[in-house]
């Protein structure tokens, strides 16, 4: 009886899954159609998906870092604003992963060297962000790149495909590998589920604990970093606040994706089914004429429901 109710929690994503597509392919037969699909796939799925990743890993310290928004604009900022100046692609894109990095090591030192709990860090660089973006935007206003010459590959970032396979779709396999590996099959993996799970113990057992986060914030900086470049590439502009919008669908589907693990632990895979759980509802609502503020409530009841059931069955399991 407890396999099966292992089994249960670990498909209980898996599930969800198969119901929701089921249902919205019922209720609207354009849903299942491939260009639909597509679509989701590149609109919906890529740019969560990557800053997703970013929050896997935060949350695999135990941490949940709610400057996600702000490292994504200041990426986008500072991308858009040299390449309205004519700088080359390449030193534009560098020069914003740099100025995200610079959002993670600021939390990493304010975590790791002045010992303030993660939630309250990455919440005072949030308010901190939001207000550099608007002095440097007189005050919060776009700044579109429409009307300007831009090299190829600025637009190449999010509309460019190699092998058939858009742009976006390949940097989220990648920086999927390269998390998956460091989260599951290296020394900084077992670290890090150590202090996610057990802080007390990792950190007198003699564990690097504050390289440990830094590495941390820094690496999910830079992924974050990562999607400030795409967003920017997609619409030409930077739109002040625009991160933010990606902050709570990454936790909820990071903490959805912890179901697909035994010791519901953040897990790479499970984020990715948790971020196409939300990109599908998130569609097929759309599809079937539910305003926005309903979609919202959807998908906090959806998350609501993935969670309840794998706590209840896991509960199950332990009693």
């Amino acid at each position: 009886m407890t396999d099966r109710l292992v089994r249960i929690q670990r498909f209980s994503l898996p599930g969800a899954l198969v119901a929701v597509s089921v249902f919205f392919a019922v209720c609207s037969p354009g849903f299942a159609q491939p260009r639909n699909l597509g679509n989701v796939l590149l609109n919906d799925f890529a740019l969560l998906a990557i800053a997703a990743l970013g929050m896997t890993l935060a949350l695999s310290i135990g941490a949940v870092d709610l400057s996600l928004g702000t490292a994504i604009d200041v990426s986008s900022l500072v991308f858009v604003l040299l390449s309205a100046h004519h700088v080359g692609v390449p030193l534009a894109a560098v020069a914003a992963l740099g100025a995200a990095l610079l959002v993670g090591a600021f939390n990493g030192m304010l975590v790791a060297a002045l010992g303030i709990a993660p939630f309250l860090a990455t919440l005072g660089t949030l308010f901190i962000g939001q207000t550099l973006q608007q002095l440097a935007t007189d005050g919060g206003q776009p700044v579109y790149l429409l009307g300007l010459p831009l090299p190829p590959l600025f637009g190449a970032l999010a509309h460019g495909t190699c092998a058939g396979v858009p742009v976006p779709l390949w940097i989220v396999a990648a920086l999927a590998l390269v998390v998956h590996v460091s989260l599951a099959h290296s020394v900084f993996g077992r670290y890090s589920a150590a202090l996610g799970t057990q802080p007390g113990v990792a950190r007198y057992s003699g564990l690097p604990v504050a390289v440990i986060v830094a590495a941390t914030f820094v690496a999910g900086a830079l992924i974050y970093g990562v999607v400030g470049l795409l967003l920017s590439s997609m619409v030409k502009a930077y739109v002040p606040q625009a991160g933010n919008g990606y902050l709570l669908n990454a936790i909820g589907a990071t903490f959805i994706g912890t179901t697909l693990s035994r010791a519901r632990r953040p897990n790479v895979p499970g984020t990715l089914l948790g971020v196409l759980l939300l990109s599908l509802v998130a569609n097929g609502l759309l599809l079937i004429g539910w305003n926005f503020y309903w979609q919202q409530v959807a998908t906090g009841v959806l998350i609501f429901a993935v969670l309840a059931f794998s706590f209840a069955s896991r509960s199950e399991q332990q009693a």
